[in-house]
């Protein structure tokens, strides 16, 4: 595969998937106003995967749409990060998922701004100011849960634990990352991974958090198309209509 077009779909399907697995939690938050803050963050995440998935659909050059990348690739050719397809188990393993790939998205595109491809560096631009309003929401989230009653502090607590084996995947060095990076065109991971780390450090001391061991165990390949049993789950939801009907329009 081209190695632009792979890190085109790299940031396409973290935002794809993520944003999926936010639209299952619709009306199911614990109050009204954070139902609809939860729904807000998953179209922004949308909008992020829609733009770079026309995009790259112009780069593959052979007549198919941003639909046709979403909707009809199979598992092996999504490229996220396995956080991002986690299930939704409670409230606290969303914002711990939410809180680690809000930190990452505002590092990365933070990068990304400097990017001489024409099309990164816009939707960096762009996606930076979205990504910001979500990483200060699941960080209030993760501090009023991890500096609150006991079993809130427990729960995420937990969450975080069983989250953090798939955390440092978003720094995994992929063909695609190291060629765009070499030719100027994408984010430095190291630096982002800097700036990741220094986020969740200080947020983790005002939730009164547990860090993380340093020689913990991570489990990576996503971002080869080698994903876990979660991902078939969510495109056979999200594929459905396109699959029973393919020749629909709409």
């Amino acid at each position: 595969m081209d190695l632009k077009l792979k890190y085109y779909l790299q940031i396409a399907n973290n935002a794809l998937i993520l944003s999926h697995r936010l639209s299952e939690y619709c009306s199911r938050a614990p109050f009204l106003e954070e139902d609809l803050a939860n729904t807000n963050v998953a179209l922004d995440l949308i909008g992020i995967a829609e733009a770079t998935l026309e995009q790259a659909a112009i780069l593959q050059g052979k007549g198919l749409s941003g639909d046709d990348l979403a909707y009809r690739r199979p598992e092996n050719e999504f490229y996220n990060t396995l956080l991002v397809e986690q299930p939704n188990k409670d409230f606290a393993y969303i914002v711990v998922r939410q809180f680690l790939t809000d930190a990452y998205h505002v590092a990365f595109f933070s990068e990304l701004t400097k990017s001489k491809d024409p099309f990164l560096s816009a939707l960096a631009y762009k996606s930076i100011k979205e990504v910001t309003y979500h990483l200060r929401r699941s960080s209030e989230w993760m501090v009023r849960l991890g500096d609150g009653t006991e079993e809130a502090h427990v729960k995420v607590q937990t969450a975080l634990d069983s989250l953090w084996k798939f955390a440092k995947e978003f720094f995994k060095e992929t063909d695609a990352d190291i060629f765009m990076q070499n030719m100027g065109l994408g984010a430095d991971l190291s630096k982002v991974e800097t700036a990741w780390n220094q986020k969740i450090r200080e947020i983790y001391i005002m939730a009164t958090l547990k860090y993380p061991p340093l020689n913990d165990s991570q489990v990576y390949g996503g971002k080869e198309g080698k994903q876990s049993e979660h991902l078939g789950h969510i495109l056979a939801e999200m594929q459905f209509l396109t699959n029973k009907y393919p020749d629909a329009k709409w």
